[in-house]
């Protein structure tokens, strides 16, 4: 299951970077969440699955849908149309279980010296790379920067979050609620927009796999991996998604890798794969 959900997710960032050319980020996440919603919904009502029984845990789901659907897309997809790369988007964004382990370790009591070793590997990479990236001509300025961190720290804290508040429940209802409560909060921000979808083959394909292999493919494995508490496992993969985007954004992109880009992203992997080694991740007990 980790695998699948890794693969699934690589592949989000580049359909970010192939659909923004031709519609605005929120106006295609908010109709995103919209059709997703209903795909959902559709799944409930033929299984006749549960909806969540409290309303304390309609409120947990609709708080991590803002978190990890809301702010994280919007922060990743703002930072491709402000023209962000696919391969450094998902570099920063792979950050992101460097931050669940040391924090998971620090309320444990006790970060290990060599997660603080991996920590300063990951941010020397990370800024080998974007140090090439800035400048004239770059891709990378302090507005998509801004948003890409946010999406950075959005997803962090929504994965922790839903570890400790979330209780189990059915995974097709906890999809709905949050995609619900991602679509209220994105919706008006849409509206703001002034740019117009441009309708084509490409836009409709990257739409189609948003809705159908990330949404009800990737966030519903990702829901049910935190649930069974194989989060360890999720960031012990995640490291993969970096190199594997910008492979692939090379390919379909002509992203540029340099040999500066491929000693940054190696020094980054190697520093999250120092952090976060199971054994030194503690287990968490959800209360």
């Amino acid at each position: 299951m980790p695998v699948l959900f890794v693969l699934i997710w690589s592949t989000g960032f580049i359909v970010a970077r192939y659909a923004m050319p031709y519609a605005p980020p929120l106006k295609f996440l908010a109709l995103r969440y919209l059709l997703s919603i209903a795909c959902f919904l559709i799944w409930i009502v033929l299984a006749r699955v549960r909806w969540p029984s409290k309303p304390m845990q309609w409120a947990h789901l609709a708080l991590t849908g803002v978190l990890m659907h809301a702010a994280y897309l919007g922060g990743v997809w703002i930072a491709v149309k402000s023209g962000m790369g696919s391969g450094l988007s998902a570099l920063i964004v792979g950050l992101q279980p460097v931050l669940t382990a040391l924090w998971l370790s620090a309320t444990g009591g006790r970060i290990a010296a060599r997660q603080w070793a991996g920590l300063v590997l990951g941010f020397v990479g990370l800024l080998l790379v974007v140090s090439r990236k800035f400048g004239q001509g770059g891709e990378a300025n302090w507005l998509n920067m801004s948003f890409i961190i946010g999406a950075l720290f959005s997803i962090t804290l929504g994965t922790l979050y839903q570890k400790r508040f979330v209780k189990p429940c059915d995974v097709r209802s906890a999809n709905a609620v949050q995609l619900g409560a991602a679509f209220v909060v994105t919706l008006p921000l849409a509206l703001l927009e002034t740019e117009t979808m441009h309708w084509n083959i490409e836009l409709a394909g990257a739409l189609a796999w948003s809705v159908l292999a990330l949404t009800l493919g990737g966030s519903s494995l990702l829901y049910m991996m935190i649930q069974r508490g194989a989060a360890a496992s999720v960031a012990s993969l995640m490291y993969l998604v970096p190199p594997v985007t910008a492979i692939i954004a090379w390919l379909l992109f002509a992203e540029p890798i340099s040999a500066l880009t491929i000693a940054g992203t190696l020094i980054t992997v190697l520093g999250v794969a120092l952090v976060v080694r199971q054994s030194a991740v503690p287990a968490v007990r959800r209360e």
